[in-house]
């Protein structure tokens, strides 16, 4: 197979070239069997396994190629989804599909015998799932990904892992990677990983994370610290900002005040089913809602750009958690800010600095508007409908021009557009009747 240069990949990933440390990941996953890299989160580390992930898959003998050589576990949807996303955005010559719970397992057995990928990102739960099946063939995979590999260690992923590993019976090479330090890596993943080869990326930056993230203290003058986070954002304005809370229930409690104060908010937890977590993701990203409260499963694998702020209304249960969250902003060389809101009864964690500066909230802020509305068009990939053929039909049909339209994501069923907020009433009076790439379709405001 012709194997694609860097310069092609870089120009698809719309990147000049690789940190210090992705480079270091490269050079090792060449020269060693197993590799492990510990570095803060939001520096970059999933393109610095892709990107020599490809070019091994591009070294393989054409008799290897167009069955599953790799294998990706990650802990949650979101990642597996992002990680195929970035994979697909490289534009390599190698096919990748993402495996995850919320939806049929069937289906993606079909899209798996129609697409035959060479890449399989998964969550653990589902890759035992389709192993248990034989919906594909395990003995062809020689590499072994483990994202947020900590998390393996926790209760219930140990045994889905050690699972998963076990059948598996061709393996060739292991990558393990993770923000933080695991106090031991699992005995499952194999004992031959004891003398490893770490990389860090505090050795070879001259920038820690830390340096670009600001802490400050917000002091709640009530134990229920609603209102105070209120004003907070209120402060803070239309800044993109993740607030963190312990509970599922918490999260729901807390989206409600907010929407009672009118504020534009969205929730994000376990519990809700997939589509509405995806699409609270999509206003998140696009800019339609500058605030999302979730638990921490939001702590790990999303990588949303330009995110401002980050908010501890409840503290983190230890470092690891307020290291995870913290890590949602000041990503790659960006800088941002963690606020920590305490109650007179609470106190700072040992872990953090006890001299972080007090964040004075301002009395009488108006709530925030967003720049951009998100809209649902009830048609997808699976009809035929791509985003040039959204953009043109916005343009032509809604009256639209180039500064309206946001980013466009295109699901296999449905879709969804970012457009101003100020435009949106006369686009849809506009669009009532019409037809996208003539089929009759719904186009509304995404609730």
């Amino acid at each position: 197979m012709v194997r694609m240069n860097r310069e092609e990949l870089f120009l698809n990933l719309k990147i000049e070239k690789l940190t210090p440390m992705q480079e270091a990941t490269a050079v090792a996953f060449r020269e060693r069997e197993d590799v492990v890299l510990l570095s803060p989160t939001g520096s970059g580390k999933t393109l610095a396994y892709l990107l020599p992930l490809v070019e091994w898959l591009d070294g393989l003998p054409s008799e290897q190629q167009g069955v599953v050589k790799a294998v990706v576990l990650v802990p949650s949807r979101e990642l597996a989804l992002q990680t195929e996303q970035v994979m697909k955005q490289m534009k390599c010559l190698h096919r990748v599909m993402s495996c995850y719970g919320g939806r049929p397992a069937m289906e993606e057995h079909r899209t798996m015998k129609q697409l035959r990928p060479e890449v399989i990102v998964a969550t653990p739960g589902r890759m035992n799932d389709h192993l248990h099946k034989q919906n594909f063939d395990a003995s062809t995979v020689e590499l072994l990904v483990i994202d947020e590999f900590d998390k393996s260690l926790e209760l219930g992923f140990q045994e889905e892992m050690a699972e998963v590993i076990a059948q598996l019976p061709s393996l060739k090479k292991r990558v393990l990677l993770s923000a933080t330090e695991a106090d031991a890596i699992p005995d499952f993943v194999g004992q031959h990983l004891a003398e490893q080869h770490y990389i860090r990326l505090d050795y070879l930056t001259e920038e820690k994370v830390s340096d670009r993230l600001a802490l400050q203290r917000v002091d709640s003058p009530e134990k229920d610290k609603l209102e105070t986070l209120f004003r907070l954002l209120c402060t803070l304005g239309s800044s993109s900002t993740l607030v963190f809370v312990n509970y599922r229930e918490s999260v729901e409690r807390v989206v409600a005040y907010l929407r009672s104060k009118k504020f534009p908010c969205d929730a994000f937890h376990g519990g809700m089913e997939q589509p509405l977590r995806e699409k609270a993701l999509y206003k998140f990203r696009n800019g339609s809602c500058p605030v999302l409260v979730s638990t921490d499963l939001a702590a790990r694998g999303l990588d949303i750009a330009h995110m401002d702020h980050v908010v501890h209304y409840h503290l983190p249960v230890n470092e690891e958690a307020f290291t995870h969250r913290n890590g949602r902003t000041a990503r790659w060389q960006s800088i941002g800010t963690s606020y920590l809101i305490l109650h007179a009864e609470e106190h700072l964690p040992d872990y953090v600095p006890q001299d972080i500066p007090v964040f004075e909230v301002k009395e009488g802020m108006k709530v925030p508007k967003s720049r951009w509305t998100t809209l649902y068009i009830g048609r997808g990939k699976k009809d035929k409908v791509n985003k040039i053929d959204i953009v043109g039909f916005l343009y032509k049909k809604g009256g639209l021009v180039r500064d309206d339209v946001g980013s466009v994501d295109v699901m296999e069923h449905h879709a969804f557009v970012a457009v101003r907020r100020e435009k949106v009433k006369q686009l849809l009076a506009l669009v009532q009747g019409e037809k996208l790439k003539g089929q009759k379709t719904v186009i509304e405001v995404a609730r």
